[in-house]
């Protein structure tokens, strides 16, 4: 007989590895229904703010029904010059884009998650070939993020899983830590030298 968690991954496959590190009878973390939405709408973005183990900003995508992650570290930096490591996780359903809260110890990911922005986004080109060949460019709209942007894949030299850079494109919206705090992350003195 299947285990619960393999069940639910059989009927969400896009999901599966979300529903496989939760247990929703202990987490707040919604489960999502893992489908697109019918009506047509613009694409949204999300950053929340965890402070899990160690704290990080989580950067979602609105794709496919699903909300593509990946886990900057540092945050996002306005800065063009500076590259921001963003390793990819799971995909999380759409309903995670209004999830605040605090996930309990003991459960993945546990922590403190806040909303840090969120808005709409837009592909620059084809965004499921540019996913797909790990350079998806994109136009953001939102309170602190804004302008164009790209997520390059790299190769992972050390088996950590799929690494990625989260890059400003030289844009109006860009900015230099000399000439403008950088307001993309933590207000630390190491994050204002990029």
């Amino acid at each position: 007989m299947p285990s619960r968690s393999e069940a639910r991954a059989r009927g969400r496959p896009r999901l599966a590895e979300y529903d496989r590190k939760r247990d929703f009878a202990a987490t707040p973390e919604p489960r999502g229904a893992g489908r697109a939405q019918q009506k047509p709408r613009r694409s949204i973005f999300v950053v929340q703010k965890h402070a899990a183990s160690r704290l990080h900003y989580d950067f979602r995508l609105e794709m496919d029904g699903v909300l593509k992650s990946w886990a900057v570290p540092k945050g996002p930096s306005l800065d063009p010059g500076v590259r921001r490591l963003a390793m990819h996780v799971e995909d999380h359903p759409l309903e995670y884009a209004r999830f605040k809260g605090i996930i309990p110890a003991g459960e993945y990911g546990a922590g403190k998650v806040e909303i840090w922005d969120h808005g709409e986004w837009a592909p620059v080109g084809d965004p499921r070939e540019g996913y797909r060949k790990g350079s998806l460019k994109f136009l953001l709209r939102g309170r602190r993020l804004v302008g164009g942007w790209a997520l390059v894949r790299m190769r992972d030299k050390e088996g950590r899983g799929e690494p990625w850079l989260l890059i400003k494109e030289r844009d109006a919206a860009a900015a230099h830590p000399r000439a403008v705090r950088d307001r993309s992350g933590p207000r630390r003195r190491s994050q204002a030298r990029g």
